[in-house]
């Protein structure tokens, strides 16, 4: 990346966005748009809506009870002004946190956990802490696209959000600098800024957290800091995945493992899943669970053509 480039993202990180632009900047990592007060984004695809998982944003717009809200804005925090309520989900989803076109994910810093999820001092800690020094490269965790990349008056100080093609949004607060704009895309374990204690911080560390639809869930529900690797490359998300405090599904999910959460779903009929073998074929799949190719591709958002990876489940019903 060029020296030009760095230099703006320098003035970016100490200043808000003007709605005027003045002009256009062409650098290694796509069009740039320069504004009055010399800040600077990158230009979004003009149809560009916000929506990186279009089979789930379908499957969320259909359930008039749960009427979720989110927008794509560069100026606000929660696109939903916190008004999404996940405890009045009835259903179960199935998100698979990496997939064939986006399939890494990479820990945002090496450090060890100084702060975990859950009640704190009188008040909810919303994500989980990340020892590190004040400088340190913090990066993508998954593939996507920074939605919001400024200083926070909320507390978070230097804050990037990053939407996923997973459906999550993850948030990396505290940092000394950013190293991406809005509207950017990134690559997961591509720098995206450096460590710091801005905002309302005791030391360095960084916040992160793990949201979906503007809530947050528990971190360590995904990830396993000590390995830095995903616990599982699918997440069942259900309500009692929101509740303040929970902890990692491992050890309780209000007394139930995700494997209990996915026996009862598929027991009472709602949803069942096929785990893929060795040598499958969406045909035989579909044969096996008396459905269709079709109806298979309907259900998880893929392709005729797509390559089914052993070891992964596909829904069936």
């Amino acid at each position: 990346m060029n020296k030009f480039f760095y230099f703006f993202l320098f003035i970016l990180s100490f200043s808000g966005y003007s709605q005027t632009p003045i002009d256009t900047v062409n650098t290694d990592k796509g069009k740039m748009v320069l504004y009055s007060n010399r800040t600077w984004k990158f230009l979004l695809d003009e149809e560009f809506d916000g929506i990186m998982n279009e089979a789930l944003f379908n499957r969320i717009q259909a359930d008039t009870n749960l009427n979720l809200m989110q927008t794509w804005d560069n100026d606000l925090c929660f696109t939903s002004e916190r008004n999404n309520d996940l405890s009045r989900m009835n259903d179960t989803l199935w998100l698979c946190l990496v997939d064939d076109l986006h399939k890494d994910f990479v820990a945002p810093v090496p450090g060890i956990v100084t702060s975990h999820y859950g009640y704190r001092k009188g008040r909810y800690h919303n994500g989980t802490d990340l020892n590190l020094r004040t400088g340190d490269t913090v990066k993508a965790a998954f593939s996507g696209r920074v939605r919001y990349a400024k200083w926070n008056d909320g507390g978070f100080g230097n804050l990037v959000i990053i939407r996923h093609h997973n459906g999550l949004e993850t948030f990396y607060a505290h940092l000394s600098k950013h190293l991406v704009a809005p509207d950017q895309e990134v690559k997961a374990g591509e720098p995206i800024g450096l460590g710091g204690n801005t905002g309302r911080s005791f030391g360095a560390h960084l916040h992160f957290e793990v949201r979906f639809y503007d809530v947050p869930m528990n971190p360590e529900e995904v990830i396993d800091f000590t390995k830095k690797e995903l616990k599982d490359e699918n997440l069942l998300v259900q309500k009692n995945l929101f509740r303040p405090g929970a902890k990692p599904s491992d050890e309780e999910i209000s007394g139930e493992s995700i494997a209990a959460v996915q026996a009862r779903t598929e027991a009472a009929g709602a949803r069942k899943y096929y785990k893929i073998r060795s040598g499958d074929t969406l045909s035989q799949i579909a044969s096996k669970s008396n459905t269709t190719v079709s109806r298979l591709c309907k259900l998880n958002g893929i392709r005729p053509t797509t390559l089914l990876q052993v070891g992964r489940q596909v829904r069936v019903r």
